[in-house]
């Protein structure tokens, strides 16, 4: 039966889709590929002479990420619950394998990622789409533990504390930031006491400043973003440049193509620092409208995950939540570096920045989503037909 709260939708083909959702999602993707267009064409001359290099690849990356999803869209919900654990160990599995000499690619002194078929799949963001299927799948086995204990929070955060030690030996600090976040806020929204909390924060702040206190390039980024301008032409080189697009590019920007940092100045324009140079661009309008888009994204994902908890889908609508936590958060953070509000860490614009592997894992994230909504309509649709 229905709870008293949930009322019957009327349900057409069209509702099997969340509309907002999709427009959001598809939106992010086409802004995403325009500004990696803008972004790469001089790398590509530089390459190879050839100005459709990373656009070109950029689309495949889409092309490939949308037919995946297509495929996890036919996954149920019911089976995802059910492989949470071993896709934990598959996760832990990864990360040993991209640490192997010879076997994890190397750049830019960090080895994150697995060649697979030509595609660079990095470890990481695999392993932040586990984390969220198996804390779903932990809070829904020990619902009444997580809600009663002191000590609830202990045995899934040690089990990621595996996760992340290897996250860190990549090294990749910022995805260790990710994925813990995302498995607090799944936890907190589980019904965790809130006082577990208060002192995980504590402890996790003190461990992140011991880390950052313990690599000197960790803490010359956080010194740089104090004051980029201080050292402008070494530690606060990126930040330097990030600011200086955003302040060309005033209200409508200088115009789509038409950036100049992109050209001589700003590393990595294409893949973290995207949002540089759509700020310098396509100016205050264009970071608003996508703001906007993944302010829609974050929302509708917590709709989706209510419907799905109104039905008594507890799983489905954990996993909504993290999703939205996942890349909420890490849209946050990205576009915090952007624009000086964070300290430089290298985690990409989900949807947007270049990258085939981070596309593909994204795009069959956002299908679970997705999957979702529609198990949703199904239940609703199933239990009008039955009153009828």
């Amino acid at each position: 039966m229905l709870s008293p709260s949930s009322k019957p939708l009327r349900t057409t083909k069209r509702q099997h889709i969340d509309q907002p959702l999709i427009i959001a999602c598809f939106s992010l993707l086409a802004i995403g590929f325009l500004m990696v267009t803008s972004a790469s064409v001089h790398l590509g001359v530089k390459m190879g002479n050839d100005i459709s290099h990373y656009p070109f690849k950029q689309l495949m990356h889409i092309v490939i990420g949308l037919v995946f999803a297509v495929g996890i869209m036919q996954i149920s919900m019911r089976t995802w619950e059910q492989k949470g654990q071993q896709l934990f160990i598959i996760g832990i599995l990864l990360l040993l394998i991209v640490l192997i000499p010879g076997i994890g690619v190397k750049v830019n002194g960090s080895t994150r990622w697995l060649s697979l078929l030509g595609l660079r799949i990095q470890v990481s963001e695999v392993v932040k789409f586990i984390s969220v299927i198996y804390i779903a799948g932990y809070i829904t086995r020990h619902s009444a533990y997580v809600r009663q204990s002191d000590f609830a929070l202990l045995k899934p955060l040690s089990l990621f504390s595996i996760a992340c030690i290897l996250l860190l030996k990549e090294p990749d600090l910022g995805s260790v930031v990710v994925i813990l976040i995302i498995a607090m806020g799944m936890m907190f929204l589980g019904g965790a006491r809130l006082r577990q909390f208060i002192w995980l924060m504590v402890l996790m702040a003190v461990v992140l400043a011991f880390l950052i206190y313990l690599e000197p390039y960790r803490l010359a980024r956080v010194s740089s973003f104090r004051n980029p301008w201080e050292d402008a032409r070494n530690s606060g080189f990126q930040l330097t440049q990030a600011l200086i697009a955003f302040g060309r590019g005033e209200f409508f920007g200088v115009g789509l193509g038409n950036g100049l940092q992109k050209l001589f100045y700003l590393p990595e324009a294409h893949t973290d620092f995207l949002f540089s140079v759509l700020g310098e661009e396509l100016g205050l309008v264009g970071v608003m409208v996508t703001i906007g888009l993944f302010t829609t994204l974050f929302a509708r994902a917590f709709v989706i995950g209510e419907q799905a908890e109104k039905i008594g889908d507890r799983f489905s609508a954990l996993v909504a939540y993290g999703l939205a936590i996942w890349f909420g958060f890490q849209a946050f953070v990205n576009m915090g570096v952007n624009m000086g509000l964070l300290p430089t860490k290298g985690l990409t614009l989900p949807l947007m920045s270049y990258g085939g592997g981070s596309m593909i894992v994204m795009c069959g994230s956002l299908a679970v989503l997705f999957r979702i909504h529609y198990e949703v309509i199904e239940h609703y649709k199933s239990h009008t037909k039955e009153r009828h």
